[in-house]
């Protein structure tokens, strides 16, 4: 009887220890089961996060290209077409450098600020000089030109103007010439009348301020218009207006006989030179790939003067003589005793 009875509690025992073991093992694996199934949505949701912050790097990479790239002594800010980016581009732009700089740049990119929104890609210098001497494509100095006392040379190839003082660069700046279908003249000329604000002959409602005549017959002459970016120029040779101001001041002026019919005197000697590279990259974009391919070589720039030289000496002593006489003359007159009036009696 007692070892019926344990039997039977062994039995139960035995039981008892099996079914704890089957409960434990299903635990088990719903637990892993579980387990699988959340590390499976994490992984999920973390690949459909690497497609979506994939697919908008993608769009992002397509919509908004890199606004500077740098590279070297001149760097490029481009600027996409999309009008809207345009805009958050030049706001990006406008915190990045001051007033005096983007003039700068935009000079450099013969621009004014109102046709700004023409450049697709900005040529920006690494270091910015808002003088523009740093990035002078032409000589610092000429000997050539040092018994020259003022001399202005403007350049169709790359679009630009300089100013010697003896032979020394003065100023240099942007110019807008002729485009392909009236052409600017070119060859040495010289300075004649000047006038602060004249009326286009092609249409009266083109303003023309400080405006300088360099080719009379032709009616060509250097003034303040427009900078786009290119020449645009119905032939006369267009400049920003600090610059038309300025050399407005500098140029000196024809001094004309008794009456205006004939030159008694030329003024100051201008040479304007050489072709544009119509159709062709604009040739300030090359300094991206080359900081001096704009450069003007003094051997180039003395052998287009040198044949001229003798002319432009003659006339500068001409000129002299001319206005020394003149102020001869007026002293002369203001010596002179006044002629009493007559009184009526």
């Amino acid at each position: 009887m007692k070892n019926i009875f344990v039997k039977k509690s062994f039995l139960y025992v035995l039981f008892i220890a099996l079914m704890v073991v089957s409960c434990k093992k299903e635990i088990d694996k719903i637990s892993d089961k579980i387990n699988d199934t959340a590390s499976s949505v994490t992984e999920q949701d973390s690949e459909k996060d690497s497609v979506v912050a994939k697919k908008d790097s993608v769009i992002q990479k397509e919509s908004m290209p890199p606004a500077m790239q740098e590279d070297g002594f001149y760097n490029a800010f481009i600027f996409p077409k999309d009008k809207k980016m345009k805009d958050s581009l030049f706001s990006v732009f406008n915190k990045k450098y001051t007033e005096k700089e983007r003039y700068a740049i935009f000079a450099l990119n013969r621009l004014d600020s109102k046709n700004k929104w023409n450049a697709d890609t900005l040529v920006v210098p690494a270091k910015i000089d808002t003088t523009l001497m740093e990035y002078s494509p032409f000589p610092m100095q000429l000997d050539v030109l040092s018994p020259v006392k003022k001399f202005v040379v403007f350049s169709y190839p790359i679009q630009a103007y300089g100013v010697y003082s003896n032979g020394s660069l003065v100023k240099w700046g942007p110019t807008s010439m002729g485009k392909k279908a009236a052409k600017t003249k070119t060859g040495l000329t010289f300075a004649n009348w000047k006038k602060q604000l004249a009326i286009s002959t092609v249409s009266s409602e083109w303003k023309l301020p400080y405006n300088f005549n360099i080719f009379n017959l032709d009616g060509i002459g250097w003034h303040q218009y427009d900078l786009p970016g290119y020449p645009a120029s119905h032939s006369c040779l267009r400049l920003l207006l600090k610059d038309a101001k300025w050399l407005y001041g500098y140029a000196d002026t024809w001094v004309l006989n008794p009456g205006g019919a004939t030159t008694k005197a030329r003024g100051t000697a201008v040479l304007v030179y050489g072709d544009y590279g119509w159709g062709k990259r604009k040739p300030w974009k090359k300094l991206l790939d080359d900081p001096n391919a704009n450069s003007v070589s003094v051997e180039e720039m003395t052998k287009m003067i040198e044949p001229n030289i003798e002319k432009i000496l003659k006339e500068q002593d001409n000129r002299e003589k001319v206005v020394d006489s003149i102020k001869a003359a007026r002293a002369v007159l203001e010596q002179m005793p006044q002629t009493p009036k007559t009184v009526a009696p």
